[in-house]
């Protein structure tokens, strides 16, 4: 058996064998469905648990890189010429009002609120600098490096109220000369923001698992903005091979992506493993927001910037004063780093995983 769990890691068993299945998937060792090792010949293999080998394989169906087929087993999904691919509606849409989940932790909130207004005393009528305080710029980078697997300088990180508005720093960045490619359909103020600001927007028909492979393909654009994960309206997630197949572009046409991670974080088994931003880190720019992740009221979002953008940010662009009230800045540092933001989402992902367990048998 060519797989193995190495138990002085600080990794979990079932991490260890999802990456080395995944870069045999991505690598060709397995090639596009080729059936993948059976779930109680790795268990029996490795030592391991079954549930573990189920564990690593759910994560990689999540991902893309494999499908289940029902008394089947498990087959790889990775790597293959796309099917004939049907455009979605072209259109751009709205987004329905956010309201505030039941199970929201409110008193926590409140609790780090009151922690906050007591210990960081007169701190909070300061001035924040241009890019954020300090402190939630360190919080987000943690949590981005524990939950995202991104690891990035809190120097990378810009904070600002609402995508829209980084968006409008984005093209001051990059430039209104760029052409900028979006999905089509696509939530509608991503369009209006860019064309506000005096960039040329086209749209990029989706298909099954993203942008379709012949119009990403003939695409020229500056810039491409995506939402990988569950894009609106469509709810289309971009598979393994799809966020590749972006990562490559980029690097082919020496463009930028825009990688608007919009509610990944409550993906219905756990978090997602390969942004694109992992993928192409010096050619991505990845935004997100807690509006979605907590509450509408948290008009707090953030750009994480490839080293050499984030060098000319400074230059060119850090005049601007930060957004985001200190304060609320603040009680978000606190809130992440007191562990209360995810274990909120670890409950919202419980409820998925067992509202997903009452409708989908996994295949022995």
């Amino acid at each position: 058996m060519k797989y193995h769990i190495d138990r002085n890691t600080g990794k979990s068993a079932y991490m260890q064998l999802y990456t080395q299945l995944k870069q045999d998937i991505v690598s060709g060792s397995i090639r596009y469905g080729e059936r993948l090792p059976s779930k109680r010949l790795l268990a029996g293999e490795l030592g391991i648990s079954l549930v573990t080998v189920e564990h690593a394989y759910a994560l990689l169906v999540d991902e893309g890189y494999a499908e289940a087929r029902e008394r089947s087993g498990y087959f790889a999904a990775f790597g293959g010429r796309p099917q004939h691919e049907r455009p979605q509606p072209a259109a751009a849409v709205d987004a329905a009002p956010l309201s505030v989940p039941e199970d929201f932790p409110f008193s926590a909130l409140a609790k780090v609120m009151r922690r906050v207004l007591t210990e960081y005393d007169r701190r909070i009528l300061t001035k924040a600098p241009g890019n954020g305080c300090p402190e939630l710029r360190r919080a987000i980078a943690a949590y981005l490096e524990r939950s995202r697997g991104i690891n990035v300088f809190p120097e990378q990180i810009i904070i600002g109220a609402g995508a829209e508005y980084l968006y409008s720093l984005i093209v001051q960045l990059l430039g209104r000369e760029r052409t900028y490619a979006l999905e089509s359909p696509c939530y509608s103020r991503i369009p209006s923001v860019y064309e506000a600001n005096g960039a040329r927007c086209v749209s990029l028909p989706m298909g099954a698992d993203g942008i379709m492979t012949r119009a990403l393909e003939d695409c020229r654009a500056g810039v491409l903005h995506v939402t990988p994960f569950n894009s609106y309206p469509s709810r289309v997630t971009a598979s393994a091979g799809k966020r590749h197949e972006y990562a490559a572009w980029a690097r082919r046409n020496d463009s930028y992506i825009v990688e608007d991670d919009y509610d990944s974080e409550f993906s219905s088994v756990t978090r997602q493993i390969d942004t694109i931003y992992s993928l192409a880190p010096e050619r991505v720019i990845y935004v997100n927001t807690f509006t979605k992740t907590l509450a509408p009221a948290m008009r707090t979002a953030y750009m994480v910037l490839p080293a050499a953008l984030e060098r000319e940010y400074t230059e060119r662009l850090n005049f601007y004063s930060c957004t985001v009230p200190v304060f609320e800045q603040y009680v978000l540092a606190e809130f992440i780093n007191g562990g209360d933001l995810e274990r909120y989402i670890n409950r919202r992902r419980r409820i998925l995983r067992q509202q997903n367990r009452q409708n989908h048998r996994h295949p022995g």
